[in-house]
């Protein structure tokens, strides 16, 4: 199976920035081209799967049933646009909490490949943070850093764990992965 591990805040949506988070469907907007960029994906068969820390929940500045909503309304948006998203997982977590799901960690992407023949070695994965590469080293995934405002090339530099590449937006790194298959 063709898969590709995207971060939400920042690759799908814009990000509200550091310490912040959409709490409501009204607060969600897609990035430009993003839609775009998962049907791409799609049409060349590729399974989309979104993991994303959402600590919002823990820290009580929205509901589960909040997180449900834009959940569901991003997936009916996508879906009506012609893409389609696999599934859809949160590490609703307080950062200090320890779990295994809160990424850099490897749970969410375990628990959402489970059962399924992904080899981790061809997979992507794509987000806009050292969480989102570090996740994607950590379980053995080429990783690939958006510019989209929470990080820069020179923060890179620094990391623990170093993006295999460095795209713009959601739309170039599709290209590329597209370009290198």
């Amino acid at each position: 199976m063709k898969a590709i591990f995207l971060d939400r805040d920042g690759v799908i949506n814009k990000d509200p920035g550091f310490g912040d988070y959409i709490k409501s469907w009204a607060e969600f907007e897609f990035m430009p081209g993003a839609i775009d960029a998962i049907k791409l994906l799609n049409r060349h068969g590729y399974e989309i799967f979104v993991i994303s820390n959402q600590a919002g929940v823990a820290k009580g500045l929205y509901s589960q049933e909040a997180l449900d909503e834009i959940t569901a309304n991003m997936l009916r948006e996508i879906e009506a646009n012609g893409g389609k998203i696999r599934q859809v997982s949160y590490c609703t977590h307080a950062s200090d909490a320890g779990c295994d799901c809160r990424k850099p960690n490897t749970g969410q992407i375990k628990m959402a490949a489970n059962g399924l023949d992904i080899d981790f070695k061809k997979a992507y994965f794509i987000g806009d943070s050292r969480l989102d590469v570090g996740a994607g080293k950590n379980i053995g995934c080429k990783t690939i850093l958006l510019l989209t405002g929470k990080e820069t090339p020179e923060d890179a530099k620094t990391w623990q764990h170093r993006p295999d590449f460095i795209m713009n937006n959601l739309m170039e790194a599709v290209r590329w992965v597209l370009k290198d298959e």
